[in-house]
């Protein structure tokens, strides 16, 4: 990944004409271009993907391997089965198992706070929230601020 953000980093560069030894490019990255960086836009994706799956807007091979944990056989009687989790599938290998749809989907789902897991959010409000979260944690947005912005998002869309 470290080649990819190089080619963003060098995006970034041309697009705003800063120098390769500015100082704040990843400031200039969030804060005027609005981008992710890359291990955060994969999370976004993969998110993204897991969400059109869990309301059913995805073909079958994917949502077949996003199974909430609430109808799981095993984990039936957990508390969070109410938490809108996702059962995240064992895996074999060390190497690419970890990185496969079905345990690398469900475990970026579970990782995310639960008011942005909220299935019943429509496609557009997941992306907003999902990114500005994104944000926040990597740069001087608060989570307070996150929160604010849901809560501002219900309020004129209800």
């Amino acid at each position: 990944m470290d080649k990819l953000q190089q080619v963003l980093n060098a995006a970034a560069r041309v697009i705003t004409s800063t120098r390769k030894f500015d100082h704040g490019l990843g400031q200039i990255l969030h804060d005027q271009l609005h981008w992710l960086d890359v291990p955060d836009r994969v999370l976004f994706k993969l998110a993204v993907t897991v969400h059109q799956c869990v309301n059913g807007r995805a073909p079958p091979y994917l949502s077949e391997h996003c199974i909430p944990v609430s109808i799981a056989d095993m984990w039936w009687h957990l508390h969070s089965a109410n938490c809108h989790l996702l059962a995240v599938l064992r895996f074999q290998l060390n190497t690419y198992g970890r990185r496969a749809f079905s345990v690398a989907g469900p475990m970026a789902w579970n990782s995310l706070p639960d008011f942005i897991r909220d299935p019943a959010s429509s496609i557009d409000c997941f992306r907003r929230l999902l990114k500005t979260y994104l944000f926040a944690r990597t740069s001087a947005f608060s989570a307070l601020g996150v929160l604010n912005h849901y809560a501002l998002y219900k309020s004129t869309h209800s």
